[in-house]
């Protein structure tokens, strides 16, 4: 078979009047037709996207940036812009190389096969994950929009922002801040903003972080910072109306792995807790994935960034809480993390890997996050 005749071409189709989700609805159409062919993210080489208004979907637009990472994450190939006065909303075409064999079904680690294993760290294939980001971000938006701390700098980087959002009546209340996940590659501070709402009405600053994505950013400075957002803090404390002697850190996914990096680091003095919410924290897995590829993780790496790997923080709390629909893997992940570090039990508490988090502003989950804020 030529080159050519392993080239294959799929089409997904939105007519959203918004581009964000015309966008989010094209290519999660094609990304299943691209799986229903045997291919993955990884195998994609070209896209065109067709609309009457192409300049409404340019890529350098960050919403619709991050639109595309919601579907493909770090995976991002050349985009062509078409006109086309016959499309009502957008058509996304995406070409695709399909592999000249099918994955192994050896066991490449903990007893699973590429393809199981690929499984258990796609928490992204839910059934309803388009919608509840469409949610999440709507339900941001309108949070965020009643706060005047937004998009507030901490260092020179194009992503290296963060909003704050202060207690009513509180003067220099603590601070809880929350680290987005998305592999390291996708997501951001606007659809994860209205999950503040638990612990601001608790009384503290909540502090939701961005930071630059991967692959462009590497996984050693997407922590670096995060750990540069936690000093600005401190430094600025007086500015901002916080009392940032009392510092607790939470994170979710990748995020769950850059506040335990943080945190065993002891790169922040104040940091009295911190939150990790269905982790990755063992690298390792990765490494046998495509993603491990994009990341570009090497073993120096998972010995270097893997939380699993490296000792107990000293004078934080820990506490670390999973999904009830999650994967065995994630499960695992988040059980040895608590026993490595001496945290009480992995909580296990209603959800999938995304919508556990609603758990923040009512019920087992908050008490948690609350818990560990106790002298």
């Amino acid at each position: 078979m030529s080159g050519s005749e392993n080239v294959i071409e799929v089409v997904g189709a939105s007519t959203a009047a918004d581009p964000i989700n015309a966008v989010r609805d094209a290519l999660s159409e094609a990304a299943k037709t691209l799986g229903a062919a045997g291919c993955g993210p990884q195998h994609m080489t070209a896209m065109r996207w067709e609309a009457a208004a192409p300049l409404r979907f340019h890529p350098s637009r960050h919403e619709i940036e991050l639109a595309q990472r919601e579907v493909f994450a770090g995976f991002r190939v050349p985009v062509t812009l078409k006109r086309a006065k016959d499309v009502a909303g957008l058509r996304a075409v995406l070409q695709a190389r399909k592999p000249a064999s099918a994955p192994g079904t050896d066991a490449v680690y903990r007893g699973y096969a590429p393809m199981q294993l690929a499984r258990e760290y796609s928490p992204r294939f839910q059934t309803d994950m388009n919608v509840l980001f469409k949610a999440w971000s709507a339900e941001g938006e309108g949070f965020r929009a009643r706060f005047p701390g937004l998009d507030l700098t901490y260092g020179p980087g194009r992503y290296e922002a963060f909003d704050i959002f202060l207690p009513a009546g509180v003067e220099k209340p603590p601070v809880w801040v929350f680290v987005h996940g998305g592999y390291w590659q996708a997501s951001d501070k606007n659809q994860h903003a209205h999950l503040a709402k638990g612990m601001l009405e608790a009384g503290f600053a909540v502090v939701m972080a961005n930071y630059g994505l991967a692959p462009e950013n590497a996984l050693a400075n997407i922590v670096a910072q995060n750990t540069r957002l936690l000093a600005y803090l401190v430094e600025q404390a007086d500015s901002l109306g916080i009392d940032a002697s009392r510092l607790h850190i939470a994170g979710h996914s990748a995020g769950g792995h850059i506040a335990g990096m943080i945190a065993t680091r002891g790169a922040a003095p104040t940091l009295r807790s911190a939150l990790l919410l269905s982790g990755v924290f063992d690298l390792e897995p990765l490494t046998f994935l495509p993603m491990g590829g994009i990341l570009k993780l090497t073993p120096e790496l998972v010995a270097d960034l893997s939380p699993l790997r490296l000792p107990a923080p000293k004078g934080v709390k820990i506490g670390v809480a999973v999904g009830s629909e999650e994967s065995d893997e994630f499960k695992r992940q988040s059980r040895e993390m608590a026993t490595l570090w001496g945290a009480p039990e992995s909580l296990i508490v209603p959800g999938h890997h995304f919508s556990m988090l609603e758990g923040l502003n009512g019920g087992a989950l908050l008490d948690l996050a609350l818990s560990l804020t106790k002298a």
